[in-house]
């Protein structure tokens, strides 16, 4: 049941008319980074990516609350995603509201960054991003 509501409202968020999709603002100071692994950490193939966020809070996707989003995972992403539309397939999308996932790698090296989006999926304005980690697995 939540696989189907998360992909309802991913859904309806990405085919929202071009004209009502905005940025939501970030406060000053707002930050997303990940808890663990941490940068560098060689890990299993079978990994739980913990995401931390302070000066906000976290909220499903479809809630429009001020100072809230929720996240999204860029898994080996060569580019951020553009911050005046949704993020599509380049991110793995956490619009339950998550603050962390059980992924699995392949061997070898990857890196790891979250970007908050907010009610529909858009980059907040400032867009708060985490740092790119690298892990490697074994």
């Amino acid at each position: 049941m939540k696989d189907f509501i998360y992909t309802l409202t991913l859904t309806i968020a990405l085919l929202l008319p071009l004209g009502s999709a905005n940025a939501s603002p970030s406060p000053e100071g707002a930050s997303v980074y990940i808890i663990s692994p941490a940068n560098g950490e060689t890990v299993g193939q079978n990994i739980t990516v913990k995401f931390g966020l302070a000066g906000m809070g976290v909220a499903p996707a479809g809630t429009d609350k001020k100072n809230t989003g929720h996240h999204h995972l860029l898994i080996d992403g060569k580019k951020l995603p553009a911050n005046d539309k949704a993020m599509g397939k380049e991110v793995k999308h956490f619009g339950g509201g998550q603050t962390q996932s059980s992924i699995t790698l392949s061997k070898g090296m990857h890196t790891l960054q979250l970007v908050l989006g907010n009610h529909q999926h858009i980059p907040h304005k400032p867009a708060v991003i985490s740092e790119k980690i690298t892990i490697y697995v074994k």
